[in-house]
């Protein structure tokens, strides 16, 4: 069966706009305090809900729970959910289900609903279906204590009130299901962009950034503890702006220096990477109405923020792009395109893509397939656009076009990304990578796999000498479609 929405050679959990929802993932979490109550958490979505559930699973911890890699034997169930895609939602629905048949045995189980489908389904969850017994928006989750508490009285809570202050800044995440080498960082929440297709900015509320001082320490503290990659998030993060409300004033550096007491992300960053040469920095995602030169020269500036950047470009037609109410056109896309090889020159690309958007012709879809063509990007992450309610788009434009169109168009784009991913390996072939090895090859105990500054996979075999959480040199011999393969060379 055709799949609508597909990522072609898919980058590790970024935080895309339109990162669909993953298969369900439990995220498991060890402590050595307890209650005796078990906490079953099941994430879906963009790295945002991944990082999210670390921080709910950190607030659970401190009320004394331990976690189960099977919920049937949970005394809470939670399902940390995304709102970006229609069937995402089924999805959700058909689990909670499940969990709702493990309750049968287990009536004193609690099953609840966080993220960003909690605010839109909340009645329906909560009353029609009674599905769950507790539902929590994304900034109430310093509310658990107290809904958990209020639900073992026997009732069913809800808490979904957004907030234009909470960052959860002081929370000290959880590493769920770590590989104690690569861990997320949030620097900010919320959107203030109102893509008329994006119902983010209702489900995550307004966009606020979170100290930076307690960005570096949290990386300090991975640094520490060995880890070796850290990816910064934010629906935007090229509009992240910090200021002072003491006035205190803040240096790149991270010292006191004079000056307007505000960071902006081109200044994080290099906060970020200054906190060790071996703590590799990512980011996402990029908007490009607002990455700036100053970011791509920060970038080409550290060897240690990695030379890959996610644009979403949703469209290569400006009349659509306007309907989606993205704020740029396709000549301001294309010219950050080419900042990014100027300033950046070995720079990978990935992007978002939507098929089928309201009242697109073929013309502006054959637009689209040339802005490919004109980028050529690394990755891509690709849908058929589908109705979500709430949205600008859904009150404002009919969802027109019919579905086999979108499946044929979105087949057409997934082909010339296919083609492109390749063409993008095959241009890494004799070069020389820096590789983060991440662990052993799904494929072969026999083979290392790791991913090189660009973000592609990288397979080779394994030497004795080295173990994950290494960096080494790896010459790319060859490649599949989607993964460069090679060898350690000194």
């Amino acid at each position: 069966m055709f799949n609508p929405e597909i990522s072609v050679k898919e980058p590790a959990r970024t935080a895309g706009e339109h990162d669909e929802a993953k298969q369900g993932e439990a995220l498991m979490l060890e402590t050595s305090k307890g209650n005796g109550r078990k906490l079953y958490i099941e994430s879906y979505g963009c790295a945002m809900n991944f990082s999210d559930s670390e921080i709910v699973a950190s607030i659970m911890a401190d009320m004394g729970f331990q976690t189960t890699q099977n919920h049937k034997e949970a005394d809470v169930v939670f399902i940390n959910t995304c709102s970006i895609r229609e069937n995402a939602e089924q999805r959700v629905r058909n689990r909670l289900k499940e969990f709702g048949s493990a309750k049968k045995e287990n009536p004193g189980m609690i099953v609840g609903v966080l993220g960003c489908m909690a605010e839109r389904l909340k009645s329906k969850f909560l009353e029609e279906e009674k599905l769950v017994d507790v539902v929590v928006g994304p900034d109430a989750y310093r509310d658990l204590p107290n809904l958990i508490g209020k639900v073992d009285e026997g009732n069913r809570e809800v808490n979904v009130l957004l907030s234009r202050e909470e960052t959860y800044a002081d929370i000290s995440p959880v590493r769920l299901n770590s590989n104690g080498i690569t861990a997320f960082i949030s620097i900010m929440r919320g959107c203030d962009n109102m893509c008329s297709f994006c119902v983010v900015p209702f489900t995550r509320g307004r966009e606020r950034s979170r100290d930076p001082h307690s960005i570096v320490n949290e990386a300090r503290a991975l640094s520490a503890q060995g880890y070796r990659e850290v990816t910064l998030l934010g629906q935007n993060v090229d509009s992240y702006k910090w200021q002072s409300h003491s006035g205190e004033e803040v240096s790149p550096s991270g010292g006191d220096l004079e000056g307007t007491g505000t960071v902006n992300f081109a200044q994080l960053l290099e906060m970020v990477a200054q906190v060790s040469p071996n703590l590799r920095v990512r980011f996402s995602t990029s908007h490009p109405k607002d990455i700036t030169d100053e970011v791509l020269h920060t970038i080409a500036k550290y060897e240690n923020i990695c030379k890959y950047i996610h644009l979403p470009v949703q469209s290569g037609n400006s009349r659509v792009l306007e309907l989606m109410n993205r704020t740029y056109d396709r000549k301001w896309y294309m010219e950050r395109v080419d900042a990014i090889h100027r300033i950046i020159p070995e720079c990978a690309i990935s992007t978002d893509v939507i098929a089928g958007f309201c009242t697109e012709t073929e013309e502006e879809h054959q637009e689209t397939l040339s802005m490919m063509d004109y980028v050529k990007y690394d990755f891509a992450y690709m849908f058929m656009y589908s109705e979500r309610p709430g949205t600008l788009a859904a009150k404002r434009y009919a969802d027109d076009i019919p579905d086999e169109v979108k499946k044929r168009r979105l087949q057409e784009i997934v082909q010339r990304q296919q083609e492109h991913s390749h063409l993008r390996l095959l241009e890494q072939i004799g070069k020389i990578q820096k590789v983060l090895i991440e662990g052993y090859s799904k494929k072969s105990p026999n083979d290392f796999s790791g991913r090189s500054d660009q973000n592609a996979t990288v397979v080779f075999p394994a030497d004795k000498r080295f173990k994950p959480g290494q960096y080494v040199n790896v010459l790319a011999e060859h490649c599949t479609t989607a993964t460069l393969i090679g060898r350690i060379i000194d």
